[in-house]
């Protein structure tokens, strides 16, 4: 295999560590859990077998193929020169991420190794590889394959050239030069689509549970991709008003609901939606003990500002120097204030934040638009049942595409 360099045009920054009332179109409906039983999850320690085969019959991304493909541990070794330091891209709880180079393809991907005795282990890897493999949107990080040769475990995607958010946002150099303004809303609108899709679109809807700064990756036009589904839950359906399950995810970015009861809905993400947002309003991170303690929490620094509009702008990031339009700033300021409301009720959905911030990219003329109403932690109770009531869960998600056949018998995807 030929060499290639390791990092991308901004990569000799030092690796960080990650942790409607609208009308929709009809989403994909898939069988309850009644109509099927579901398979069993994979065996920990054994190799498994790969998902099914699916045809993608999705008008927006009819190109991408469902079929996650499958690599021996020797295969990924190689791509990333036996996981070479000078290849490592991103670390967290879960594992390292290292840039790669497919032998057989050439294609750059980057490579995701699990911890072994990390926060991601074995079900929460499947439910990665099941959901990845059957939702796709262009706002969705794409699934390559994944490699699970003995107890390795290893995801494949493609390579986003400009890492992600929180690269560009936090604690930049003086050579890098600062996110532009139309930028910043350009990657909040992008978010919002893709949570927009699990939401509305995906049925039964789906929770993403873990909306950062580090999850929403970059390609090199800044156009973003959410990423790292190890936590997505499917949401709750018919009568249900919610899901319970243990409380997951990042400190600052969690719902305050959801931390206090553990009962998770979509207005949990929206909440988290309004956290990122409001960190790239500011520059900010959520949590940030080198300020001092009144700044600390960034929503609660924010919210006495979101009851004076002519106090919005001392919210802008300092390093956006002025540029940025004010009519602008204040309803992006607005939308983050709803995104943040403590009573999850009144919040909007994302099809409505989808609405009102497509009105404030470059080209949109401004018309405000009136929207409708520490470290990654988790607690250990009961903590094997609900990971492995997740895993149940997409599984049956995966098992049901092989089930619904229309008529011209292509098989039905989201």
């Amino acid at each position: 295999m030929s060499c290639f360099s390791c990092f991308s045009s901004h990569g000799t920054k030092s690796v960080r560590r990650t942790r409607s009332n609208r009308r929709a179109p009809p989403p994909t409906t898939l069988p309850t859990k009644e109509q099927y039983n579901a398979p069993q999850p994979w065996p920990e320690n054994q190799k498994t077998t790969p998902p099914p085969r699916y045809h993608n019959t999705n008008k927006d991304d009819s190109n991408r193929n469902i079929a996650a493909q499958t690599f021996t541990f020797r295969e990924l070794a190689t791509a990333t020169r036996n996981f070479r330091h000078e290849c490592l891209i991103g670390e967290g709880g879960f594992g390292r991420v290292y840039k790669g180079k497919l032998e057989k393809t050439g294609q750059v991907v980057a490579v995701k190794q699990l911890d072994r005795n990390g926060l991601q282990g074995n079900r929460e890897f499947l439910v990665e590889v099941l959901m990845l493999s059957l939702l796709h949107h262009s706002n969705l990080v794409n699934l390559i394959g994944y490699c699970a040769d003995g107890d390795q475990r290893l995801l494949v995607y493609e390579y986003m050239s400009s890492g992600s958010v929180e690269d560009h946002l936090f604690d930049i150099s003086r050579e890098q030069k600062p996110l532009e303004w139309f930028t910043r809303m350009k990657i909040a609108l992008g978010a919002a689509k893709g949570l927009e899709y699990l939401h509305d679109k995906a049925n039964p809807p789906v929770i993403y549970r873990d909306l950062k700064a580090s999850n929403i990756l970059l390609d090199k036009d800044y156009n973003a991709r959410l990423s790292d589904f190890g936590l997505a839950k499917l949401g709750p359906v018919g009568d249900k008003t919610h899901v319970s399950s243990r409380v997951m995810g990042t400190y600052g970015y969690c719902a305050p609901e959801y931390q206090r009861t553990g009962q998770l809905t979509t207005k949990s993400d929206v909440y988290s939606f309004g956290v990122v947002l409001l960190e790239l309003i500011t520059g900010r991170r959520v949590i940030d003990t080198t300020r001092s303690t009144a700044e600390q929490n960034l929503v609660s620094w924010a919210e006495p500002i979101f009851k004076e509009t002519s106090r919005f702008a001392k919210l802008a990031d300092p390093l956006l120097r002025g540029h940025f339009p004010i009519r602008g700033l204040n309803q992006a300021v607005a939308v983050a204030a709803m995104c943040l409301q403590e009573d999850a009720n009144v919040r909007p959905l994302m099809s409505d934040v989808v609405s009102a911030l497509s009105f404030l990219g470059p080209d949109a003329n401004g018309t405000p638009i009136s929207l409708s109403s520490p470290p990654s932690y988790e607690s250990e109770e009961n903590e094997d049942v609900e990971r492995q009531q997740a895993v149940e869960e997409a599984i049956e998600w995966g098992a049901s595409k092989r089930q619904v056949v229309p008529q011209n018998g292509t098989p039905s995807l989201l």
